[in-house]
Formats: C-alpha cells, structure tokens, sequence
C-alpha cells in the first residue's frame, strides 16, 4: 500500500475572513426623550443595526443622558460624518468615538 502525501486543495482549506472593524459611540446628552430617537435614526438610515446600545440616566436630578452604542461595517470616516451629525443635535453635549478591532 502506497502512502500519499495529502496536500491542501483550494476547495478544502478555509478562508478566514478578519471581521471588520466596529465604530463605537459614547454619547452625553440632557435627558430629552427625543435623543434616542433622532441618534437611531442616523443608522436607520444607512440600514444599519447597532451591535450594542446601551443607554442610562444619571446625575443627581436624573437629567444626563449616556448612550453608548457600537456598529459594525462603518470606515472611520463615515462613524466621524455620524459623530458629526450627533454633535449637531441640539440635547448632545458631547460624542466620544472610537474603533475596536480584531488581531
């Protein structure tokens, strides 16, 4: 019995992809009912999901907003031009992005 030498075939071997990257937001605002909404909306928008939305009331009288959220499939300058748009919202005190990866 001869022994054969297995040799990978371009059929057999799987190709891993490297997820993308994932924009993250960290948004404070005054606790206006409105924010929630019109921060979603940016995504909707683009058929986008967030990953991750976290949302909590603070401050002694419970009127700051914290909204952190994080969404895949975004290149750094399209999360900057929604970073942008939050900013502009008239409740928004202040955006914080950044960019998680993978190695």
């Amino acid at each position: 019995m001869r022994a054969e030498r297995l040799t990978p075939s371009t059929a057999s071997v799987c190709s891993v992809e490297t997820p993308s990257p994932v924009a993250c937001f960290s948004i404070q605002a005054d606790a206006d009912p409105s924010v929630m909404p019109r921060v979603l909306e940016l995504f909707a928008k683009r058929g986008m999901i967030p990953l991750r939305w976290h949302a909590d009331l603070g401050g002694r009288r419970r009127d700051e907003l914290t909204i952190d959220l994080q969404v895949d499939g975004l290149d750094r300058s399209k999360a900057e031009q929604i970073a942008n748009a939050i900013r502009q919202m008239v409740a928004v005190v202040n955006v914080l992005t950044s960019e998680k990866s993978y190695a």
